[in-house]
């Protein structure tokens, strides 16, 4: 494997992009199966779960639903409260094909850690199986939520790196469009007593204000960057537009909408890894 070329940084702050300038939408990969009609978007997170239906090329059928995710939650609770928050849409454009995005460390379409939904027993949980088989959908692909917003994102050149900032701090990375093994960096150190999430996470924003909160951030982006080497970080979740920094020219915003528009991408040639 070759290494991807490390992007040049910019010193000089007449360079920078602002913090509050949204991307710009990424252009699909490949086109999309023609037998794909119409996708089941979900996009869970720890405090909403939103759905909607999508086209083969992530275009928008049905308007985006939402609810507050039920806390604490059990695998079941979840299924059942998606189940209620989808019917209709599933009954105006029937779904060939589900994309769902989950807050957890997540592998050949099972949950095995799901650390803001406040309950135990949510480990090799085959979600994608549950929820199929509830809503009657045979094509079902489950992968973690930072990399469902990735893929809406992602431009598909070189090494692209995602951080969202929600309920907790979400990563994921890509390599020329696909998708690479998931890290947990959320519950890695990032200082002698907090990991990624308790250090950048919602709760960490409202304990120690917006200010000091950006700065931690701002101190991420370096940590990533030298960890890491992206070509281009994307900044997503709904605490992005939070950010009141100017950011590195290699680095973006993502309007937190976009994550529903990234299951589209998990049924492009090449997307994800046939071993996920």
């Amino acid at each position: 494997m070759t290494s991807t070329t490390r992007a040049t940084k910019t010193t000089k702050a007449s360079t920078r992009t602002p913090a509050r300038k949204p991307a710009r939408k990424a252009p699909s990969a490949a086109p999309a199966s023609p037998a794909i009609e119409n996708i089941l978007a979900i996009d869970i997170g720890g405090t909403g779960l939103k759905a909607a239906i999508i086209d083969a090329n992530g275009a928008m059928r049905t308007e985006r639903v939402r609810v507050a995710t039920p806390h604490p939650c059990t695998p079941a609770q979840l299924v059942d409260t998606l189940h209620t928050l989808v019917e209709p849409l599933v009954e105006q454009y029937p779904p060939t094909h589900m994309s769902i995005g989950f807050p957890g460390f997540v592998r050949d379409n099972r949950v095995f850690t799901a650390p803001h939904l406040g309950v135990e027993g949510w480990s090799n949980v085959p979600l994608a199986q549950m929820l199929g088989e509830r809503l009657a959908i045979a094509s079902v692909r489950l992968i973690n939520d930072a990399e469902m917003q990735g893929f809406a994102a992602i431009e598909g050149n070189g090494l692209e790196f995602v951080l969202t900032l929600g309920t907790g701090a979400g990563t994921a990375m890509f390599r020329d469009g696909e998708l690479m093994p998931h890290l947990e960096l959320a519950h890695h150190p990032v200082s002698k007593k907090h990991a990624y999430d308790e250090y950048i996470g919602d709760a960490a924003r409202r304990k120690v204000g917006n200010k000091r909160w950006n700065k931690r951030v701002e101190k991420i982006i370096g940590i990533l960057e030298s960890l890491v080497h992206y070509d281009k970080l994307w900044i997503g979740g709904g605490n992005a537009e939070r950010l009141s920094f100017d950011l590195p020219a290699n680095v973006a915003t993502v309007p937190n909408e976009r994550g529903i528009e990234g299951g589209a991408r998990l049924w492009h040639p090449r997307s994800v890894r046939e071993t996920r």
